[in-house]
């Protein structure tokens, strides 16, 4: 995030925290960073920072982003913004009483690509949208990581099942109905290491599936009455190589009808620093607000409700 930040063309990055002072000084040198503080206590009171990006661990998204409110920052927070959706309600209010601009930091919402799929899907290039199916994966069994620790907020739901959910909303501009789920969790972490969901939109049916322990791979298809749309690398797109839709016109099943749009080589994470700025400037709405975060998390916590109780959760 800092080398994607540093070439951002409307923010400086003005300075690190950690709780160990040497490691935050270490960070701060090799990246050229002015100041360097040893604790998030020290860099709240800084009082020449005005945006603040929370890239802590999951349960304590909601503590240090009220926390940066109360102190006049702006936020840019990582996903997923919560442990459960009703904690949102928190940073919300610390938002309106502080005056101040607060975003979950879901990247894909600006990328290039993304906008284009939204915009393809919503002017009927496909037709009508029936189907959305997602798989997102990656390999790790390390104990001391935090998306192996429940109680951070571990898992493959949390860590990457919470993409699909919100770019399923993204395109479709609503929220689903209703949600079913599975989920294996692992017997030493108690972490949800291979999850699968269904999301009832009602004219559209979403289903993906993630893992922790398993080959890393990511796809995402948008499948309508007149064609689909797969993303290549949805989700983690390269930031030092193009990126890649394919939309295809259903003529056959062996691709003849298939359109490739190349997207120039960006860093996902610059455009959003870049588009966050500007929010925090009143130059534009803020990518992804507080109230559509919630909404992520009322998902979330749909799906782990519908996991465990073997059955359909109304939303």
């Amino acid at each position: 995030m800092i080398p994607a930040l540093l070439r951002a063309t409307n923010l400086d990055v003005a300075a690190i925290c950690s709780r160990d002072a040497a490691k935050a000084r270490a960070h701060a040198s090799e990246f050229g960073i002015p100041a360097a503080y040893g604790s998030y206590e020290e860099l709240l009171a800084d009082p020449s920072l005005d945006i603040i990006y929370n890239p802590l661990p999951n349960h304590m998204h909601i503590e240090w982003s009220v926390r940066a409110a109360n102190a006049g920052k702006h936020v840019l927070c990582e996903k997923p913004l919560s442990m459960h959706a009703g904690e949102v309600d928190r940073l919300i209010a610390a938002r309106d009483a502080n005056k101040v601009v607060i975003g979950e930091a879901f990247m894909v919402a600006t990328h290039p690509q993304w906008v284009h799929v939204r915009d393809a899907i919503r002017a009927g290039r496909i037709g009508e949208l029936k189907a959305i199916q997602a798989f997102f994966s990656y390999n790790n069994q390390d104990p001391a990581n935090i998306r192996n620790i429940a109680e951070y907020g571990g898992g493959a739901v949390m860590d990457i099942g919470c993409y699909p959910i919100f770019t399923s909303r993204f395109v479709l501009g609503r929220e689903p109905l209703r949600v079913a789920a599975m989920a294996e969790k692992d017997p030493v972490f108690g972490t949800d290491r291979l999850s699968m969901a269904m999301l009832d939109y009602g004219a559209v049916q979403c289903q993906f599936l993630t893992g922790t322990q398993i080959t890393p791979y990511q796809r995402m298809h948008f499948s309508g009455t007149k064609g689909r749309i797969e993303i290549e690398i949805p989700f983690n797109a390269p930031p030092d190589r193009p990126t890649r839709v394919f939309i295809d016109d259903g003529r056959d099943v062996f691709g003849s009808g298939v359109e490739t749009t190349t997207f120039e080589t960006c860093d996902q994470y610059t455009i959003e620093g870049e588009a966050f700025t500007r929010a925090a400037r009143g130059e534009q709405p803020v990518p992804v607000s507080l109230e559509t975060a919630k909404g992520n998390m009322r998902v979330i916590d749909a799906v782990f409700q519908a996991a465990r109780d073997n059955r359909w959760v109304s939303l």
